[in-house]
């Protein structure tokens, strides 16, 4: 059978992609001018060195397991590792690991599901991007990059091979924004490195872009407010001294015990990332709330990645329950609000390539299966309903198949739960078999019980699901 990436893309228009185009070269002239447009403005992220320990790279066979080619390596400076089965099926799997952090060595991360992946035949690659930070453009170019290089990596090694029949993205956290970039119009249309992947799943991702800042952001601006110190400015400058103080008129024990004010504060954190849910409240206690209170006091360049201010709090809307009705409470809680604004300049399209931090809009015209767990208050599951909500916008949700997973840290997966939602998408993908999944819009379905124990694995689901 043919498959549905060949039978039935989306329309990317010539009209959208010239678009695009002439976007990220700053306009559309025709009066013959062909002076090369000024070079782009640097940020911080572009004055940090990383290298590649070599050392790490090399990496052994699985026992058990069919036999493979493994390679290693260093490409555009970025570290990589590629495994082929000798019996290869002639697809290539990419995978993009999280965030690797601030350092200045890259490494590189097998896919975790490996196993699974050369047991079926399939080859996969994973580069270590050539920069550390949040910087997904460098994850998606020097992934694409990577498998552009596959055939000549084989042949470097004495191996011929055929240009992959298909070609999928995987990716985990940082990893999970990466892959659902990587299917984006916008990013086939600007990318240095284009590669036109068949299918994605992402996992635990950012799926709303920098949606994941301005919760950050808000979440910051509650507490303070809460606790009767609002800010003013930002970023706070006086936030190390403030920090003491807002905790403990929040937590009797952080992260795991709230004063009374703190479970309004917990409320609202609550509906901003997701609404009422299972798992939510052993998420909240635990070490990810720590996190995301470590990203409080930041400006708004993620770290350097922007060079001006990319926080916006302009549409968060702040709720102390599960109903949407705003209350007179969260009415005047919400007109004191400090609002963050983003420059517009922050993160518009690049004439040098990808936006410095690469859009999920959801123009996506190959399947995409994605799962989450409800407990993840660093990278939350509200993450899936922005990115819902986008598709739906734009028409592309059938291309789009959601799990929820009964797990409470950030990307807290089994294993068989990853490989099952590879195999729903490829099987998709390839015999247009399109898969099950979850409704994350609708309040009453994600606040059940049982949301989420449907594709949650059996060896959680015991204890965590309600007696059916």
């Amino acid at each position: 059978m043919r498959s549905i990436a060949s039978r039935g893309r989306l329309a990317v228009t010539l009209s959208v992609l010239a678009a695009l185009a002439l976007s990220a070269c700053g306009g559309g002239d025709d009066d013959g001018d062909e002076t090369p447009p000024a070079p782009e403005e640097l940020r911080v992220q572009d004055s940090r060195q990383f290298s590649v320990d070599e050392t790490r790279l090399p990496f052994t066979a699985l026992a058990g397991a069919p036999e493979t080619d493994r390679w290693w390596g260093v490409l555009r400076g970025a570290g990589y590792r590629v495994e082929v089965p000798k019996n290869w099926n002639g697809m290539l799997v990419m995978y993009a690991h999280g965030y690797g952090g601030t350092g200045a060595t890259v490494s590189v991360s097998d896919a975790p599901i490996r196993a699974h992946l050369i047991a079926q035949g399939y080859a996969w690659a994973a580069s270590s991007f050539s920069s550390n930070y949040y910087d997904v453009r460098a994850g998606v170019e020097d992934t694409n990059a990577l498998a552009l290089a596959f055939q000549q990596i084989g042949a470097q090694n004495g191996r011929t091979l055929a240009a992959p029949k298909k070609t999928y993205i995987i990716g985990t956290s940082m990893g999970g924004h990466i892959a659902a970039a990587a299917v984006e119009a916008e990013t086939i249309a600007t990318a240095n490195n284009p590669v036109r992947y068949h299918g994605a799943v992402p996992m635990c991702g950012v799926l709303g872009d920098t949606e994941l800042y301005n919760y950050f952001g808000a979440s910051q601006i509650a507490a303070q407010q809460l606790v009767g110190v609002p800010a003013t400015a930002w970023p706070v400058a006086n936030w190390a001294t403030l920090a003491p103080q807002v905790r403990s008129a929040l937590f009797t024990t952080f992260p795991s015990a709230t004063t009374p004010l703190g479970d309004q504060y917990k409320e609202i954190v609550k509906q901003l990332t997701g609404g009422e849910r299972p798992m939510f409240n052993e998420g909240f206690a635990g070490g990810m709330n720590a996190t995301v209170w470590g990203t409080f006091g930041r400006d708004g360049t993620i770290n350097g990645i922007l060079n001006k201010d990319g926080y916006d709090t302009t549409g968060i809307v702040y709720q102390f329950d599960n109903d949407p009705a705003q209350t007179p409470a969260e009415t005047a809680f919400n007109q004191a609000a400090y609002r963050l604004k983003a420059d517009p300049e922050a993160n518009r399209l690049r004439r040098d390539g990808l936006r410095w931090f690469p859009k999920t809009a959801g123009q996506i015209s190959v399947p995409v299966v994605t799962i989450h767990t409800l407990g993840d208050v660093y990278v939350p599951f509200s993450m899936e309903q922005i990115y819902k909500r986008r598709t739906v916008a734009l028409g592309t949700d059938k291309w789009l198949v959601q799990r929820a997973i009964r797990g409470v840290s950030h990307c807290d997966f089994t294993l068989d739960e990853q490989t099952a939602a590879f195999d729903a998408m490829t099987n998709w993908e390839q015999n247009g078999v399109k898969p099950a999944g979850d409704e994350v819009l609708d309040r009453a379905t994600v606040a059940n019980p049982a949301y989420g124990c449907k594709f949650s694995s059996a060896s959680r689901t015991p204890n965590s699901c309600p007696a059916s």
